[in-house]
């Protein structure tokens, strides 16, 4: 089938193709769309690849310099948090802080116990 096309250029024949029966519902990509579907591929990988890179975890706090100290007769947890405190620090939140550092079950120490605490400055 043959269409005549009257612009400004003149006249022109335009073919039109019909589509056969057995190609309806076909894509065909012209090498400018294959060229496109190409880039947006690999634009998708670079962006996968770029954020698999990175990864945000809420992991173990920085390391910590610690010391083994023998609990003596007597000493308290209270005592030796007292000592390793920084200026301004809470002793409550250094007790604590002792408490989860060495997994005690409780804040009550035993002579000759062995436990980590922080190196202080």
């Amino acid at each position: 089938m043959a269409t005549m096309v009257i612009g400004a250029t003149g006249p022109r024949d335009v073919r039109v193709r019909r589509a056969q029966s057995g190609s309806a519902g076909q894509l065909t990509l012209t090498a400018r769309g294959r060229a496109v579907v190409v880039l947006l591929a690999l634009a998708l990988i670079a962006v996968v690849a770029l954020v698999a890179t990175r990864a945000d975890a809420d992991g173990p706090e920085g390391a910590l310099a610690v010391r083994t100290h023998v609990v003596a007769s007597g000493e308290t947890l209270w005592a030796i948090a007292e000592g390793v405190a920084e200026p301004g620090d809470d002793v409550r939140d250094v007790v604590l802080e002792l408490v989860r550092l060495n997994r005690l079950p409780s804040a009550g120490l035993m002579a000759g116990q062995s436990i980590v605490v922080p190196v202080t400055g």
